[in-house]
């Protein structure tokens, strides 16, 4: 909330931040803390928590001999060294640069005290991504927000786990039927949030997805004053390359 002093017989209107549903709202390293070190790497994950963040973001494939991994374009090779892209399915775990780290390499160098945002881009991976998750922890499978754009793919994922929480990751301009009514499908699916970029989101979005109980969530906030007004809409994630910025913002909006 916005505070500010009353003068006898002003007329001062204070505008009111909305309710989040996740109070105050996870602040997800994309890419673990890209801005400040080499992305989807464990130091940048490491890094991303050491600056505050509550959550940590990346891309997941599955390699061919089954392993999920953490990366963001899925192929590795260089053009400029002469050797052709190849798919990181056609590889298998230990043919990986060592660079590239599985989720279990994750879990087991940063634990699950926080919340983990995974874009499901291989929806073959997601079988290994729960496994990795349940033997990191009790608590790993409840902290786990699976993205896709494809309603239909992430919502078949609910019959693998009660736990994790599901995301529909896409655009405003690419709901067709409309916010309403995306946002009863995703409860009647028992789909748990919604991904927008932030430009997509008002405050009225938001209290609409709320109304349906399901959580919003906002990427490419990479301004202090992006964060903010998200905030303030009562957005419950924010995806952010500048940990550190992002996290002092969360800060300063929820603790006034």
């Amino acid at each position: 909330m916005w505070h500010g002093p009353l003068g006898k017989g002003e007329d001062v209107r204070v505008p009111q931040r909305l309710p989040s549903l996740f109070y105050p709202p996870i602040g997800f390293a994309h890419r673990g803390a890209r801005a400040h070190a080499p992305e989807n790497t464990l130091e940048a994950f490491e890094l991303a928590l050491r600056l505050g963040s509550t959550g940590l973001e990346s891309d997941v494939w599955l390699t061919e001999d089954g392993v999920a991994v953490l990366d963001h374009d899925g192929v590795v090779g260089s053009l400029l060294r002469g050797r052709r892209r190849r798919a990181i399915r056609a590889h298998r775990r230990d043919e990986l640069p060592a660079h590239i780290p599985s989720l279990s390499d994750l879990y087991e160098a940063c634990g699950t005290d926080f919340y983990l945002s995974l874009d499901v881009k291989d929806p073959d991976a997601i079988a290994a991504v729960i496994a990795a998750a349940r033997s990191a922890g009790p608590r790993a499978t409840s902290r786990l927000w699976l993205c896709h754009p494809d309603l239909d793919v992430v919502g078949s994922w609910r019959d693998l786990d009660d736990d994790v929480r599901l995301v529909n990751s896409t655009r405003l301009a690419r709901i067709p039927e409309g916010a309403e009514m995306r946002a009863a499908a995703l409860a009647e699916r028992d789909i748990d949030a919604m991904n927008m970029h932030h430009t997509d989101w008002t405050g009225g979005l938001v209290a609409l997805f709320h109304r349906f109980d399901r959580f919003a969530l906002g990427w490419d906030a990479q301004f202090e004053r992006v964060v903010a007004e998200l905030v303030d809409m009562g957005i419950d994630g924010v995806f952010s390359d500048h940990v550190d910025r992002m996290m002092d913002t969360i800060r300063a909006a929820t603790d006034a």
